[in-house]
């Protein structure tokens, strides 16, 4: 799909992981994706790690905060949306009932940001481009292809982020429980992501939003990913109509998913 897409407005335009080991991170998805791990310095001898593919920039990660690690936060994908005004769609964001967990604030040169929870609690990230545009490369394989919310509450969701981030939403026919396709402003791309009710097998886990890469084996990126260090926490199925997909948690116990696209 390449960078166009990924440059609308609503559409999700960055990703990255928050680890607690980031040097553990860098080999992990190099040696499982085949990412560049490029290192860009930032305060107090710390580095920010970008992944590229094939030239292209696909992802990132950091190395948690102390102040994250002592609340318990766990390592995670976070999911960016572009917007046109951080601040306006920060403030709005409050109006629909969500909150801000980090007002809006400038990345450097790169861009304008401020993280928000959902009104069910899943946390997201908008993001103003400024010199920096965001991924290079979206839904092709070896990087992510496709966003998810699992939600406790499908209703507010769906009054949420269409208020929110202009998605345009469509009713999932086959899937086994209420899913709802997410389309941005440029409906021509496609669709980029779901939501999907939480049912009791979730248990107790939270509200929040997954990254899917894309992969062409499923069950040989599941059996690589353990031979490095990761863990199987949902085995592959096949979901017709879709493809073939698995979860897995990386070393630090940083989940995301793979998935093979069913042709056409």
């Amino acid at each position: 799909m390449g960078i166009t897409a990924a440059h609308s407005p609503g559409w999700p335009n960055w990703f990255e992981l928050a680890t607690t080991d980031q040097a553990g991170a860098r080999a992990f998805y190099a040696a499982l994706f085949g990412w560049i791990a490029v290192d860009h310095p930032i305060s107090d001898g710390q580095h920010y790690t970008i992944f590229e593919q094939d030239g292209a920039e696909v992802a990132a990660c950091y190395t948690m905060m102390p102040d994250q690690v002592e609340t318990g936060m766990p390592a995670h994908w976070a999911i960016y949306f572009q917007v046109e005004d951080c601040d306006a769609t920060a403030a709005r964001a409050v109006e629909l009932g969500g909150k801000l967990l980090a007002e809006p604030f400038e990345v450097m040169e790169h861009l304008r940001m401020a993280v928000i929870a959902d009104p069910s609690g899943a946390v997201f990230q908008i993001a103003q481009p400024r010199q920096h545009p965001g991924v290079g490369k979206i839904r092709e394989d070896h990087a992510i292809t496709w966003v998810e919310l699992a939600t406790r509450d499908l209703p507010v969701a769906e009054g949420f982020y269409p208020a929110l981030l202009g998605w345009k939403l469509a009713e999932h026919q086959n899937a086994p429980v209420a899913y709802r396709l997410i389309t941005g402003d440029d409906s021509d791309c496609g669709h980029f992501g779901g939501m999907m009710q939480m049912t009791a097998e979730w248990g107790q886990i939270p509200s929040h939003w997954s990254i899917y890469v894309q992969v062409q084996d499923v069950d040989a990126t599941l059996a690589r990913a353990v031979e490095l260090g990761g863990r199987i926490n949902v085995p592959a199925f096949d979901a017709p109509g879709v493809g073939r997909i698995a979860q897995i948690g990386d070393p630090s116990g940083a989940w995301f998913y793979v998935i093979r696209l069913d042709a056409g």
